[in-house]
């Protein structure tokens, strides 16, 4: 598409879906509850993982924000989080429209009532989402929407070059104490997630090396399978150099705090290799994690219509390309694979796209599960896992 016709594609589609708010206003008038004008507020805010929503201040070639900004005025700001349960703590906090949940937080937002149902009618591009995302178990209530798909990928195991001259074949190195290929103990050297659902990566290393706990759902632990996850994580601590969250301050540990190894995401490769530093990154014969995330519009936004209007643009191919390029993610609409210049031919091929069977996908564990005994809740994850980390 070239660049003198986006302005008027994104007038079209913005147009059609106020349109089709119009239109369902019209239809809806007998609840006036339901009812709002269709004008756009002028404003927006979005809680989002780092470089999901990027104007261009890092690298004047990623930019989806601006465009949006001058076609339909509704100015944009960011506020950035960590963890899913510190997504989920701004959401409760309120003052936001938009969030890019998780797996691991959406489901506790539609619980909580903090996120209201998406009329997909007011996106018309919905029908273009990826359909093993359309109606994904992690934004979807008994055939109700409660997002739009954004991106997806996997946690991946990141590693210095130095060290590894060949990629590591096993979570093991993050696990289990051992010499690294230079001789030296990962010791000291590596680092854990700071985040409960981190214990569903131990569990997912556990299903392949203790195959008799018979774990099969990296999400659903009975109490023994449970407990050896914890164990594991427990002496996985004498390890740990630091438990992240920040992806600059994972960068920053990697470049200069001697870290060697640790679960990360695809955006701090690329940055971190855009730096010509000695990294690179592999999904071990274990499997990985991984997040679908989705964006998912506040119960009480003060620009709804802003916010609809955004849903609409973020799927559009050109800016689904663009973000996924730039964070190392695949699209949630495949067509963004096809002839865009900065995620190339190869993109979505090399960033995972055929993998999606493969990843365990985050997602909040519940008590109820297939077990007859019942699984430990994220109630239980979370207490466990922040005195892992504080003891």
């Amino acid at each position: 598409m070239s660049k003198s016709l986006k302005p008027v594609v994104l007038a079209i589609t913005v147009a059609a879906a106020l349109g089709a708010c119009k239109k369902e206003e019209q239809t809806a008038g007998a609840d006036a509850g339901q009812t709002a004008s269709n004008a756009l507020e002028g404003e927006l805010s979005i809680i989002a993982w780092p470089g999901y929503i990027e104007r261009g201040e890092t690298d004047k070639n990623y930019d989806w924000v601006t465009g949006f900004e001058q076609q339909t005025g509704c100015k944009v700001t960011v506020k950035t989080a960590g963890n899913s349960d510190e997504m989920v703590a701004l959401m409760n906090q309120g003052g936001y429209d938009l969030v890019t949940a998780s797996g691991d937080a959406s489901l506790r937002l539609v619980a909580g009532g903090k996120v209201q149902a998406i009329d997909v009618a007011r996106v018309p591009s919905y029908a273009t989402v990826d359909e093993r995302l359309q109606n994904a178990a992690w934004h979807t209530v008994d055939g109700t929407h409660y997002g739009v798909p954004y991106q997806w990928g996997p946690n991946v195991l990141m590693y210095n070059t130095n060290v590894f001259k060949t990629a590591p074949t096993s979570w093991g190195v993050v696990f289990e104490e051992q010499k690294l290929p230079d001789g030296k103990s990962n010791k000291g050297r590596i680092q854990a997630f700071d985040g409960p659902i981190y214990i569903a990566d131990a569990a997912l290393y556990l299903k392949a090396k203790r195959p008799e706990l018979g774990i099969t759902d990296p999400y659903a632990l009975n109490e023994q399978q449970y407990a050896a996850a914890i164990d594991l994580l427990k002496k996985q601590k004498a390890m740990v150099h630091r438990y992240w969250h920040d992806a600059t301050v994972q960068m920053s540990d990697f470049k200069n705090e001697g870290v060697v190894a640790s679960g990360s995401w695809p955006y701090q490769v690329n940055a971190l290799q855009l730096e010509k530093q000695p990294i690179a990154s592999a999904v071990p014969v274990e499997g990985a994690t991984g997040w679908a995330d989705t964006t998912m519009l506040h119960k009480d936004a003060k620009h709804p219509n802003c916010a609809y209007a955004w849903m609409e643009w973020s799927i559009s191919p050109k800016v689904q390309g663009d973000v996924a390029a730039w964070f190392g993610s695949l699209p949630a609409v495949p067509k963004a694979c096809e002839g865009n210049a900065l995620l190339g031919a190869e993109g979505c091929k090399t960033n995972g796209f055929g993998d999606f069977d493969k990843i365990h996908f985050w997602r909040t564990p519940e008590a109820r599960c297939t077990d007859p005994a019942g699984c430990v809740p994220y109630s239980r994850w979370t207490q466990d896992y922040i005195a892992i980390m504080g003891g």
